[in-house]
């Protein structure tokens, strides 16, 4: 009996040695996988805060590309109404003229980015777009209609930039 219990005692001290390695081996599992863990959540937050700041720049660049190209297609209007200024003639119907071309290319220049002027007599009222500031009285005209426009309206696609001012009938 003698024989068998320091034999047994080696047994379960071997015993409880190799479940201390397998211990010490699942905590160095579980340590690296989560050192990785921690790595990859680092790398994570590093890339969404550089994707953050990317798209931040790419959506200025993006603002200063759509101004630019607004003042370049306005700048052949200020450069004919610098030259209407600069002549030194007195003629009444060629200033005119040249102020209606003006006009007209400023109003081109408008339809190109897409930008839409509303807002004529007799058409129908509608709130939405509309900014009635006057109301009369009228039997010739009908319900809701614009009798007159202060101020015409522009819009880009289903956007109001500027709502028409107008004088309602009825």
């Amino acid at each position: 009996m003698s024989k068998e219990k320091p034999e047994k005692n080696e047994e379960i001290k071997e015993e409880v040695q190799e479940e201390k390695e397998v211990q010490e081996s699942e905590e160095n599992s579980l340590e690296n996988e989560l050192k990785d863990t921690k790595d990859q959540l680092l790398r994570t937050a590093a890339e969404y805060a550089n994707f953050r700041a990317r798209s931040a720049k790419e959506k200025e660049q993006t603002y200063n590309n759509a101004k630019g190209s607004v003042v370049a297609e306005i700048l052949p209007v200020i450069d004919n109404l610098e030259r209407a200024l600069a002549g030194e003639g007195s003629d009444y119907d060629a200033l005119k003229q040249g102020v209606q071309m003006t006009m007209d290319g400023l109003m081109a220049s408008l339809e190109k980015l897409g930008v839409e002027q509303y807002g004529e007599s007799g058409d129908t009222f509608d709130p939405n777009i509309h900014n009635a500031v006057m109301h009369i009285e009228d039997d010739e005209l009908g319900e809701n209609i614009i009798c007159d426009v202060f101020q015409k309206g522009y819009k880009i696609g289903d956007r109001v930039i500027r709502a028409a001012m107008v004088k309602t009938a009825n």
